[in-house]
């Protein structure tokens, strides 16, 4: 059956209903090219002004999932991924996906590249020489079966009509539609071919969307395309106020996500978040694993060690970290004051890092693995030194370390924290 693209619009414009044929047949119009950059534009501009009801959003969803290949594991175990809308230093994914496949899960993890202040993973596994981050799906395949996880960029093959519609909205100022994130999001999960899906959607000064009342709104979307689409999901809502970790910039992530591997041991936050997560995936598996055991014996270190060789990355990177993760020429220390720190201004620090050259302005923009920040300072911990700029000359460092000092408030006494994880 064929219908005209601008009666469609028009009426999704108008605050109408589409139904599942006509909802099918513009994904598959976005992409085969019969539905024009203008039309699909327009499309995108419509919901996000006047949204899409429950049945819309499943039956997009699943329309945007079967635009492409959709992976069928037959494993021994149950597939499992994690899916964070973004935060700075949230090197979570680093050290989730292998400790899953520690605890007999396997892990096929979809990841992305920074938007706007908030690092990306694929960003941070640039950082390791060699590694391929976006495999051939039969490579992809081949490591999921032998180290249990492969977090890997979305290959052409898996929701297709994701790609060109996501350029459109980026293009044309609709990111923000939570109708369409659920889409984007869950299309390419659901092409993963999962039987659970885990959400960490942050909130907080250095989240995607800071306020928590819309992140929890995202959340319950999420839960609920994905559930009626049938695939079992579990949303957290984690707190940014604060760096997740104690670095922001590639390298240097992966080499504090490697110490966390070694031994389980790291930054408590950090520590608290991935437990959190791994704890609801398996859960939704029916995996009887203890992940924080399981973190602590190593055995997902050697996970780890096992997907980057196996993706082209060096052998003994666990081994010899500094021998193959970039290091900045120029370290220097950003001075506080007295008192303790009162208050992040997280994105600043995240808009630091990328003045620094550890991420994009736009999409052609090469990136330092080397730079960023260490050693950054929580709420209520002592505001005498800031954190640790890494740059690449002098300059550069003085420069950034006035942002970074202005990214901070101090005073006699901390607020009381947030929540760090809640589950909705």
């Amino acid at each position: 059956m064929s219908f005209f693209a601008q009666e469609l619009i028009r009426r999704k414009r108008d605050g109408g209903a589409l139904t599942d044929e006509e909802l099918y047949w513009l994904v598959d119009g976005i992409t085969d090219g019969t539905v024009t950059d203008g039309q699909a534009a327009a499309f995108a501009m419509a919901v996000f002004f006047r949204d899409l009801d429950a049945r819309e959003r499943v039956t997009l969803t699943q329309a945007m999932t079967g635009s492409g290949a959709v992976l069928d594991w037959g494993l021994p175990g149950p597939v499992l991924d994690k899916h964070s809308t973004g935060g700075v230093g949230d090197k979570v994914s680093l050290i989730l996906a292998p400790l899953l496949a520690a605890c007999g899960a396997y892990v096929p993890m979809i990841s992305g590249r920074g938007l706007g202040h908030t690092g990306g993973t694929l960003d941070k596994l640039d950082a390791i020489p060699g590694y391929d981050s976006r495999p051939a799906l039969d490579r992809m395949r081949a490591v999921v079966r032998e180290a249990g996880c492969a977090i890997v960029g979305q290959t052409e093959e898996l929701a297709p009509a994701d790609r060109r519609l996501y350029a459109l909205r980026d293009a044309t100022g609709s990111v923000e539609s939570i109708a369409l994130i659920v889409a984007s999001i869950l299309s390419k999960k659901l092409a993963e071919g999962l039987d659970g899906l885990v959400m960490d959607v942050k909130t907080g000064s250095g989240a995607f969307m800071p306020e928590r009342e819309r992140a929890a709104e995202l959340g319950r979307a999420i839960a609920e395309v994905a559930q009626g689409a049938g695939l079992r999901c579990t949303t957290l809502i984690t707190d940014m106020d604060q760096v997740l970790g104690r670095t922001a910039g590639n390298a240097l992530e992966v080499r504090e996500a490697l110490d966390v591997l070694r031994d389980g041991r790291g930054e408590p936050r950090l520590i608290e978040v991935t437990l959190a997560l791994a704890r609801a995936a398996l859960e939704l598996a029916g995996v009887d694993a203890d992940p924080e055991r399981v973190l602590a014996s190593g055995e997902p270190a050697e996970r780890f060690a096992r997907m980057v060789s196996a993706l082209g990355g060096p052998a003994d990177l666990l081994e010899e970290p500094a021998r193959h993760l970039a290091e900045a020429p120029v370290q220097r220390e950003v001075p506080g004051g007295e008192g303790v720190v009162t208050r992040v201004h997280v994105r600043d620090l995240g808009l630091a890092v990328m003045e620094l050259g550890g991420g994009r302005r736009g999409e052609s923009d090469d990136i330092d693995p080397a730079v960023g920040l260490a050693e950054v300072a929580g709420l209520g911990e002592p505001a005498a030194r800031l954190a640790v700029v890494h740059a690449r000359d002098e300059a550069s460092a003085e420069r950034i370390g006035a942002l970074v000092q202005a990214a901070f408030e101090t005073g006699e006494q901390a607020p009381a924290p947030s929540p760090l994880v809640e589950r909705i």
